[in-house]
């Protein structure tokens, strides 16, 4: 195996089941898609569940002398620099937010899986991901493009609980629908080509026994998921694709940390953590301005210091992923 280390991040077992975290979010939406009640009720349990992994990070960051003093300026001035922008965006336009956090976040969500595909990569040896980067890439612009143009979509987010942050960037994707319908064939041309190239250089590793099984995997789960996006139920397709990112989170802290902590003692910060933001939650979530901040000034510092923290620190001029850089 290209440098002798296991195919899998975890073991066959975790990893497979990682692969297909998504599925379990799909199939409650689509158990309930008919009844507006439940589904109301199931997409609030997930955007419950979505802003706790988010802090996540700041453990990691403030709860780590070294990686604190790795970039001390950044994580002492950058949570005032945020909460200054994201209250000047609100002054100038909610609409401006809303658009911005929405694509940095399906962005941000999108890195974390190429992440993923890295970390399989490196294992076999492959040192190159930028058609693998494409391929997800193309593959979500197909799935938000076909959302868009599709003539439910305004309906759908009429009737669903999704947040004024996601809400606002989905009205203005579905109000984009007109320029969707010319995009739609072309991207859907790119991403077909990308999927073509991408089978035959895996044909190609797999004859030189160079292939990983696990990235294999991983990457036809995550084209099943966007294909039930676009083809069975966008609600479904999306509820999975932010299920399965916090669940991958999640999992990803969880083997940094054992590296260098017991399970038990996993399990205790994983307890305190839960208990401390859940409670959070549950005070702001009775305060639309008060909810609206904590999703902003938590997930902009998620996607801001995941930008940094999963570098490794023993080569600054070449930094090479301590597991893998989970989300850029």
């Amino acid at each position: 195996m290209g440098r002798g280390l296991a195919p899998w991040i975890r073991s066959p077992l975790a990893d497979t089941a990682l692969a297909f975290a998504w599925i379990p979010f799909a199939a409650a939406a689509l158990a309930v898609r008919d009844d507006g009640r439940q589904l109301v009720v199931l997409l609030e349990v997930l955007s419950a569940f979505s802003f706790l992994h988010q802090p996540l990070t700041l453990p990691l960051v403030y709860g780590d002398a070294a990686q604190f003093a790795a970039r001390r300026r950044l994580f002492v001035l950058g949570p005032i620099v945020l909460a200054a922008m994201i209250a000047l965006g609100l002054m100038i336009s909610f609409t401006l937010v809303a658009v911005a956090g929405g694509l940095w976040n399906m962005e941000h969500t999108l890195m974390q899986r190429y992440g993923f595909v890295r970390i399989y990569g490196r294992r076999t040896g492959e040192d190159d991901g930028r058609l693998e980067r494409a391929l997800l890439l193309s593959w979500l612009v197909v799935t938000l493009l076909s959302v868009a143009a599709d003539g439910r979509t305004p309906e759908r987010i009429a009737s669903l609980p999704l947040g004024r942050v996601n809400g606002g960037a989905l009205n203005v994707l579905a109000s984009s629908r007109p320029y969707a319908i010319v995009l739609l064939l072309p991207a859907a041309v790119v991403a077909a080509v990308l999927t073509a190239r991408w089978v035959a250089v895996e044909r190609t590793r797999i004859q030189a026994r160079t292939a990983n099984r696990a990235k294999q995997l991983y990457l036809l789960s995550t084209a099943v998921m966007f294909a039930v996006a676009v083809l069975v139920d966008p609600v479904a397709g999306l509820a999975g694709y932010a299920g399965a990112h916090a669940i991958e989170y999640f999992f990803i802290v969880d083997h940094r940390l054992a590296a260098s902590r017991s399970a038990a003692a996993r399990l205790r910060f994983f307890v305190g953590y839960v208990g401390t933001f859940g409670i959070l939650y549950a005070l702001v979530r009775s305060t639309d301005q008060l909810l609206l901040w904590a999703v902003l000034y938590f997930g902009g510092l998620h996607f801001l210091f995941d930008s940094f923290i999963w570098k490794g620190r023993s080569k600054p001029a070449a930094p090479q992923p301590m597991t893998a850089n989970v989300s850029a």
